[in-house]
């Protein structure tokens, strides 16, 4: 096995047990366990927990990326590609594995004493935001609206996590289809 194979095989079950069970609740030899290594080379490939973390989160951002521009990309008109983004957070929330956002839980466990992960959530979500800028500009439409939509599919997601409902998706469509044609009216006015 190769040191990225074995990277990867940590990852993967670190990103499995963190996002079930949370990142404070999981110990360093339940991680080896799952990742089916020993304690000493797990150790040899990351130094720390918080290592462990950090390629955790790195990895959930490409994920996160890679989804929400690949649905995103299944449409044409810029007014849709804003909403699209609503369209992968219904899929993602009907996944039954879905525990809301990772990157929330990890702020919420970790933010306050782990400046690393308060770091890598907040580069996550500016990271988000220059996407929606994007499409909101290509769309024609007033900057304002993707802080708006932005902090719409942020609440979704947390929503979607504590109520269980994956119908939040839905909802957060509604109020960005508001959002956008409001945005529409007042460009052609």
């Amino acid at each position: 096995m190769t040191s990225d194979d074995l990277r990867e095989r940590i990852v993967d079950a670190a990103d499995s047990l963190y996002y079930a069970k949370g990142y404070a609740a999981v110990g360093m030899d339940e991680l080896r366990s799952a990742a089916g290594v020993s304690l000493r080379r797990l150790y040899s490939v990351f130094a720390s927990k918080d290592e462990i973390v950090l390629a955790v989160l790195d990895r959930r951002h490409q994920m996160w990326e890679d989804g929400v521009a690949e649905r995103v990309g299944r449409v044409e008109d810029p007014r849709e590609k804003l909403l699209a983004v609503y369209d992968y957070l219904a899929d993602w929330f009907c996944d039954d594995e879905f525990r809301g956002c990772g990157f929330i839980n990890a702020f919420g466990e970790l933010g306050g004493t782990n400046p690393a992960v308060a770091q890598a959530v907040r580069e996550h979500k500016a990271s988000f935001q220059r996407f929606v800028a994007r499409l909101v500009e290509a769309a024609g439409a007033s900057p304002a609206l993707a802080a708006q939509l932005a902090i719409l599919a942020e609440g979704a997601q947390t929503t979607a996590a504590i109520s269980g409902d994956p119908a939040v998706a839905a909802q957060a469509r509604g109020a960005a289809e508001v959002l956008v044609a409001a945005a529409g009216a007042a460009a052609a006015a």
